[in-house]
């Protein structure tokens, strides 16, 4: 039965370009469910835009001494670009910036202010003195109060995923000047949260423990047991949507309550340009909403969202909100600062006409309850021994052998033996089978299904070998083929969600256009005999190791060129004289002997003989030397240094370090004069 479903999709910030983790955390799981809802005939809204009142926006320009506008209208381009490029079927992808969502964010803020449902108060806000602003979300850097993270941003911690206020941070600096900011006052507006609570704890913690993936439930759950709070709804800022009340002069929306209604506005103007009415996709209580996003964002979604639609009062709750946890890149944390990451648009120029194997890797490693490792060797590996080896073998041997044995037509078949009756039951099982897997939002689990069926394929003809036959046994090699093709025709409609420019070739070949997702189950002829198909082509090409090591080598020169950039010199310390110069006593001495120090990372328990004596020294250069490659070793030593203990080891001296042209710590000794300025006290 047809049912209405509005889907979401996070909207992108519009300060840089989409990378392989919004890929595989929301936008290919997105496009593959509302693929699959629109193949099996409801009604699909699916919608997303960009984010355009971030905060990281207003820090973009102000580095590239830009407007915000031009930052927007930049990336918006690009972002909107890539998606189109790369396949994901937004019905509609809009803009924050557009008259019609500031129209209607302005609307819902009012609405919710005449009825009452906000907090005025007067507190103290961080303040940056020099920058005469106050200091709102990722303008505040500082620890993080839960896990102790230094470089957690006002509003949330990437690393542990945590939500809080800037006000919560510990040691906080202001990410424009570097400054400590002071306390300052001034008014906002809040959601009492806490007025919710009882409502979320019985819609969430009772209503959907049990059809809420784990991570998402947990996290809630968590929030809501800890206690909820008044959550701020405006910022002191000068990029966003004015305050639509009085009082609310040279202040804008919390980009966290106008962004979700990004969503509201969107599909207004998707309704208007189609002719249709909006209200029913958020008002009509048979509709089905269902978020897509990222851990990062379960919160907003899952608690603050729906307190907003509660008081609000007439639009519908979502129905499941299936959050996916993190994607890593080859070991590392995905990072937009430091350049660590696969951006779409160079993955499209790279790899032309290759967006399955991209949306195929990001399923089959998708991050839906564990974060998860990206890298270019399992790309490789999916694509080589996956998508080539199993799903393009199996039609290339279909329709080859089609076209060589009966012109391309589809053979009648004769009498069906009983492997062949078991097959073809077993290919109208598949759509339930993945349509389980999909409904519960396993993703990577429904696409190695698909895959199973093209291995099915492939195992139907490596037992059935009709190329043998067809010399002995024609009829017989008429129905082996033609239950082939059934196969064959079926992956073309079950891979649409999944692998669509895939799809679309492979019905062009079959000269076919899509069965239902209904019918490979309730028909028994996919593709009649008689049907002409059309000539074959390669699905998929194998990936070669030096494609991969271009992106490895890509991946290493972003990597040092960002230390290179955000490499800190340190500042001259203060002036000596030159009678201060001549107390220190350097001199060459050999090693005799090394020890790793038990339970310490980094130090090396040394024997120098110094030409006066042999002592030891306790050195911090475990992680850079082995104990055995430095026996032997002639090195500067500073002798005169008074003692210390080091984990109960007096230590008798300092050895001097540097560093090479590459970054690596070398011993200073006047036997290498491969060495740069700088010494190092190891």
């Amino acid at each position: 039965m047809s049912k209405r479903y509005t889907i979401t999709a996070a909207l992108p910030y519009t300060n840089g370009p989409i990378h392989i983790g919004h890929l595989a955390g929301v936008y290919v799981p997105a496009d593959i469910y509302a693929r699959y809802k629109r193949l099996t005939g409801n009604d699909v809204a699916f919608i997303c835009g960009s984010d355009e009142h971030g905060v990281p926006i207003t820090i973009k320009a102000k580095k590239e001494g830009v407007s915000p506008q031009e930052i927007v209208d930049r990336y918006h381009k690009i972002i909107k670009d890539s998606f189109e490029d790369f396949g994901i079927t937004f019905d509609n992808y809009s803009r924050t910036s557009a008259k019609i969502h500031h129209d209607t964010a302005s609307e819902f803020f009012k609405t919710l202010y005449d009825k009452n449902e906000f907090v005025e108060e007067v507190s103290e806000q961080l303040y940056d003195a020099e920058a005469n602003q106050f200091l709102a979300d990722r303008f505040v850097i500082g620890t993080c109060p839960k896990c102790g993270n230094e470089e957690s941003y006002g509003d949330q911690c990437e690393k542990c995923g945590t939500s809080h206020n800037a006000m919560d941070l510990i040691n906080p600096k202001s990410a424009i000047t570097g400054n400590v900011p002071t306390l300052k006052e001034t008014k906002h507006w809040f959601l009492p949260l806490n007025k919710h609570e009882a409502f979320l704890r019985e819609w969430i913690l009772e209503g959907h423990k049990k059809d809420w993936k784990p991570n998402v439930y947990g996290q809630v759950k968590s929030w809501i047991d800890d206690g909820l709070r008044p959550r701020a709804v405006t910022r002191d800022l000068d990029w966003g949507i004015p305050v639509p009340v009085p009082g609310g002069e040279g202040k804008v929306l919390y980009v966290w309550f106008d962004a979700p209604i990004g969503y509201i506005s969107s599909t207004k103007e998707w309704a208007a340009r189609e002719g249709k009415d909006w209200e029913p996709y958020w008002k009509d209580k048979d509709t089905k909403l269902v978020h897509f996003i990222g851990k990062d964002n379960i919160v907003f979604h899952c608690i603050i969202f729906p307190a907003m639609l509660k008081a609000e009062g007439s639009y519908i709750l979502p129905d499941n909100v299936p959050a996916n946890e993190f994607l890593n890149l080859e070991g590392n944390k995905l990072s937009t600062s430091k350049n660590w990451a696969v951006w779409l648009p160079e993955y499209l120029q790279d790899f032309p006409d290759q967006q399955d194997v991209l949306r195929y890797a990001l399923t089959a490693n998708a991050p839906e309850s564990k974060d998860n490792d990206f890298t270019w060797k399992d790309f490789q590996a999916r694509n080589n021994n996956e998508l080539v080896a199993i799903f393009g073998n199996f039609i290339n041997r279909v329709v080859v052998l089609t076209n060589k044995y009966y012109q391309g037509v589809v053979p009648t078949p004769s009498d069906f033996s009983t492997i062949d009756k078991e097959t073809l039951a077993t290919v109208k099982a598949y759509p339930a089978v993945i349509e389980s897997s999909i409904e519960r939002y396993r993703f990577r689990e429904a696409g190695q299904e698909l895959m199973n069926l093209a291995r099915l394929g492939n195992k139907y003809l490596a037992d059935e070998e009709p190329w043998k036959l067809v010399k002995t046994d024609e009829a017989r090699t008429k129905t082996i083929m033609y239950v082939a093709l059934q196969i064959a025709s079926a992956l073309a409609t079950l891979s649409e969600p999944f692998l669509p420019f895939t799809s679309a070739k492979l019905k062009t070949m079959l000269n076919t256009t899509t069965n239902a997702w209904t019918d490979i189950a309730s028909k028994d002829v996919l593709l009649p005999a008689a049907h002409q198909i059309g000539k074959g082509e390669l699905l998929f090409s194998k990936i070669e190791d030096d494609t991969i090591q271009k992106q490895l080598d890509k991946l290493e020169a972003s990597k040092k060129a960002n230390e290179a950039a955000n490499k800190v010199v340190e500042p001259q310390k203060d002036e000596i004289t030159f009678d201060d110069f001549t107390k220190l006593d350097i001199r060459v001495g050999t090693i005799l002997e090394a020890h790793k120090m038990p339970k310490a990372k980094k130090l090396l328990v040394l024997k120098v003989d110094t030409g006066i004596d042999v002592r030891t020294i306790v050195s911090g250069i475990a992680e850079s030397f082995t104990a055995e490659e430095v026996i032997g070793k002639k090195v500067t030593v500073l002798v005169n240094l008074a003692p210390r203990a080091l984990r109960g080891v007096e230590s008798q001296g300092m050895i001097l370090m540097t560093e090479n042209a590459a970054g690596k710590l070398v011993f200073v000794n006047p036997d290498d004069a491969n060495v740069s300025n700088g010494l190092h006290i190891s």
